[in-house]
């Protein structure tokens, strides 16, 4: 069984994104990733909060729809020594829901089809994928990430 801890900045987001929605989806999303006795954590958050983080570690003063920490990088060459029972972290995920409306709006969908959106999106990263740019014809993770969304379906 895998973890997911949701955590919001300001309770008013929990109308956007309720937390039993949002763990369902994300089970359905891991069941189909083939993602077990994981765990990761998802914060919905203000413009603020975000562009703060952006800055900080990304160096880009600027806010966004999300980040994704990975709690592993494969590229170091050497795996985390977890005990067989532990779950595996993957890391922590940031969603800013205004940025996520804007975005809708600008991309003529749904509020609720973008947030299934960031959520694989966020997921994607956290499981090792990544993408040099944000071409949905040709990004791998992006082509990825639309098919998943078309199979999944959206947000309850």
């Amino acid at each position: 069984m895998n973890t997911y801890l949701i955590e919001y900045t300001d309770e008013k987001f929990a109308e956007v994104a309720p937390k039993k929605a949002v763990k369902a989806y994300l089970e359905k999303l891991c069941s189909v990733l083939e993602l077990k006795n994981v765990e990761y954590s998802v914060t919905f958050c203000d413009e603020e909060y975000i562009r703060n983080l952006n800055k900080d570690y990304r160096n880009i003063d600027s806010s966004t729809d999300i980040l994704s920490f990975a709690a592993e990088d494969s590229e170091e060459g050497f795996d985390f020594i977890v005990p067989k029972k532990a779950k595996r972290n993957l890391g922590d995920m940031i969603i800013c829901l205004s940025v996520m409306s804007t975005n809708a709006k600008a991309f003529s969908v749904s509020e609720t089809e973008e947030l299934s959106r960031l959520l694989i999106h966020g997921t994607l990263h956290l499981s090792g994928l990544d993408h040099k740019t944000n071409d949905m014809e040709t990004e791998p993770m992006l082509i990825k990430q639309e098919k998943l969304l078309k199979e999944i379906g959206l947000i309850c």
